[in-house]
């Protein structure tokens, strides 16, 4: 693996196509009321609808039932577009946990156009309290036009719409934008379903396990590889905060070190010649630094690189194993594990290093921290009991609650909204020497736990914030 080589990636992962909103939603509902036949009228917003809202601050709030109907065609291919879009919609949507989608079944009415008021007593009778419509087709200038419209059924109003557009071979793109802005408009929140996962895609005998660096969308479609097949060990991969860079540790040659990748351009980059092994990066919040774990001289320190004058600089002191260090969002202080205290346990110090403090005191060994996008919680494994499991705690160590425990479940990752946590599964050993390895994600109350779909055996994921 060459220091900076784009061919040895082989096919770099092609950029991505812009995705454009076009009228705001004011706009849009305006010129619906205005020039749409039968078109609700438009006004604000009454106290009726402020009652369409999902509490995503409770602990298990009910999933709201919501009609996602297939998108009417708008232009070429509207009706293949339309009705694919929509599934997708539904499908983010009834994955979060916080929605219901009604089975078309059960459909009293199927409005043949986006602006056409619904016959809202119909939607009532089978309980729907949300109702998504929309048109899709392929326009002159070769783009997908995308318009949806959502229902407040029982408020008797559509309260969110926009226009979207991109190249058709963005579709998912955009029903994932239109699964983001309903959750939005329902929550209050920013949602995560326009975001990638990249993560160790394995397959092979235990004994000779093959682990490829991959990335999909987050729903587990367009899956692509981003380095060759090897039997090179990768471990975590970690996105870029404000780039479409990520770094990661490989064991090429035979030497664990920490690599930075475009997912663009392809180009790959070694991150520091050290002379011991670099392991455990992770990207700052302003994407111009990484901090990372080195082993020399016999012992594990944190270090911090600079990734525009590659000056580094030392964080840890002593003879401790100091290892998996994450930023807080405003990159003022850094969690990380060691094992200073004897067993490891988690401790938050400044950015800069100072005043290491533990935050750790339950049973079991704790490793592999992250802080949530929002600040308010530390996602951590623990060991314990013979199990692992994955929990929260908050930055100073109260409120710790285990989210999921098994044979192995290791590696949490966060939505970009914080709202979400996706961890990799290890099931025992089949008696042949073969474990699977598998994605799952859970909600932070702890419920909706679910696996996340990869054609092979999953490891390591990392969340990318929402794509621009």
């Amino acid at each position: 693996m060459p220091r900076t080589a784009a061919s040895a990636l082989g096919r770099p992962s092609p950029t991505r196509n812009h995705l454009t909103v076009e009228p705001s939603r004011r706009q849009l509902l305006v010129g619906l009321a205005a020039t749409t036949a039968g078109a609700a009228v438009v006004a604000p917003l009454s106290p009726a609808l402020a009652q369409l809202q999902i509490d995503i601050t409770r602990a298990n709030p009910q999933p709201m039932p919501i009609a996602v109907l297939d998108f009417v065609p708008q232009g070429n291919d509207g009706q293949r577009y339309g009705r694919d879009i929509a599934q997708v919609v539904a499908a983010d949507l009834e994955r979060s946990g916080l929605f219901r989608p009604i089975e078309r079944g059960a459909w009293i009415q199927q409005p043949d156009a986006v602006g056409v008021q619904p016959r809202y007593s119909d939607w009532r009778a089978i309980n729907a309290q949300a109702l998504v419509t929309g048109g899709a087709g392929v326009q002159a200038d070769g783009r997908l036009r995308v318009e949806f419209r959502l229902w407040d059924v029982f408020g008797e109003q559509s309260i969110e719409g926009q226009i979207l557009a991109a190249h058709p071979s963005s579709w998912r793109r955009i029903a994932h934008k239109v699964s983001d802005l309903i959750w939005k408009r329902v929550t209050g929140e920013d949602g995560h379903f326009d975001t990638e996962i990249v993560f160790i895609s394995e397959s092979g005998p235990t004994n000779a396990r093959r682990k490829r660096l991959a990335i999909m969308d987050q729903d587990g479609a367009n899956l692509r590889f981003l380095l060759p097949q090897t039997r090179d060990i990768m471990l975590t991969p970690r996105f870029s905060p404000v780039t479409r860079d990520i770094t990661y540790m490989s064991y090429f040659n035979n030497r664990p070190r920490v690599y930075i990748t475009n997912l663009d351009t392809g180009q790959q980059e070694l991150l520091g010649d050290f002379s011991g092994m670099s392991f455990a990066p992770r990207f700052s919040p302003d994407g111009n630094r990484v901090v990372m774990s080195l082993a020399e001289g016999g012992a594990t320190t944190i270090y911090e690189l600079d990734l525009r004058s590659r000056r580094r600089v030392q964080l840890t002191q002593g003879r401790n194993i100091d290892t998996s260090p994450s930023y807080a969002p405003d990159g003022r202080r850094i969690v990380f594990n060691s094992d200073r205290g004897g067993a490891p346990h988690l401790y938050v110090m400044g950015a800069d290093g100072s005043n290491p403090t533990r935050i750790s005191f339950g049973q079991g060994r704790y490793s592999t921290p992250v802080w949530s996008p929002r600040g308010d919680l530390i996602a951590f494994t623990v060991q314990r009991g013979g199990q692992f499991g994955v929990g929260v705690m908050r930055p100073d160590g109260t409120g710790e609650r285990i989210l999921s425990e098994s044979f192995l479940d290791e590696g949490p990752t966060w939505s970009p909204n914080g709202r979400v946590i996706m961890f990799f599964r290890q099931s025992p050993s089949d008696g042949r020497g073969n474990q699977r390895s598998r994605l799952m994600q859970v909600n932070i109350s702890g419920a909706n736990l679910r696996e996340v779909p990869t054609p092979e055996d999953a490891s390591d994921p990392a969340w990318s914030p929402l794509i621009p």
